[in-house]
């Protein structure tokens, strides 16, 4: 996605503790917390009229639950980890460490923001266009129930408080025809691989090798050398 005004997406990942540790910085002016405001008002009336459209045989108060699901922090914050938007963010020096980086808090303000400068930028059906891929894919999980289980973020929590380090996801194969793509992720913590996952996208791939790697953590007679 291209930005007309490029001012506004380095905006949407500006934190404002950033701003207070570089003041003499004239071009960034300001943090993303109105651009957050603007995209919290946004994402939540797109996500009531794609729920509303999507689903006609839902009461009112059904839909509200439904929308509470797909908006709320942890939600948004894996978006944001879909994106990988962490590694773009302005934090001050200070407060600048994996574990405060990847806060779910401050990834779902991120997300928000940045959808508040595509409003800004491209219009409401820009925005609607880049969300709603993210609310058709989860929203089965918040059907099916499966909603609460993120192993991905149990893991990164698992791994930075037992390790001080942060998960990474790599691709190790890809099988099938074009239509029906097996994935295959491994997941690595200092670079030791701690779990294996396959699944029908990268995404589910990687959940399940997360899992995966949960399950080493905590049988902890099992060495990651036994998955190489």
């Amino acid at each position: 996605m291209r930005f007309t005004d490029d001012g506004l997406l380095t905006r949407a990942f500006v934190h404002r503790s950033f701003i207070h540790e570089h003041p003499e910085r004239s071009g960034i002016r300001e943090s993303n917390e109105r651009l957050e405001f603007l995209g919290d008002a946004v994402l939540n009336f797109l996500t009531a009229s794609w729920l509303y459209e999507r689903f006609p045989e839902r009461t009112e108060g059904e839909l509200t639950h439904l929308r509470a699901a797909l908006v709320k922090t942890k939600t948004l914050a894996g978006f944001s980890r879909e994106l990988d938007l962490s590694r773009h963010i302005k934090i001050s020096r200070g407060e600048d460490t994996p574990i405060a980086r990847n806060r779910s808090a401050l990834l779902a303000d991120v997300f928000e923001a940045l959808l508040g400068a595509i409003f800004l930028d491209q219009g409401l059906d820009a925005v609607r266009a880049f969300v709603s891929p993210f609310l058709e894919r989860h929203i089965e999980a918040v059907l099916n129930g499966t909603a609460e289980i993120d192993y991905r973020t149990k893991l990164q929590e698992q791994a930075q408080s037992i390790f001080n380090y942060t998960p990474t996801y790599r691709m190790v194969a890809v099988a099938g025809p074009d239509h029906e793509r097996e994935f295959t992720m491994e997941v690595l913590i200092n670079d030791e691989r701690y779990g294996v996952g396959v699944g029908l996208s990268k995404q589910s791939a990687a959940q399940a090798a997360a899992k995966a790697a949960l399950t080493r953590i905590q049988e902890p007679d099992e060495s990651p050398a036994d998955m190489r």
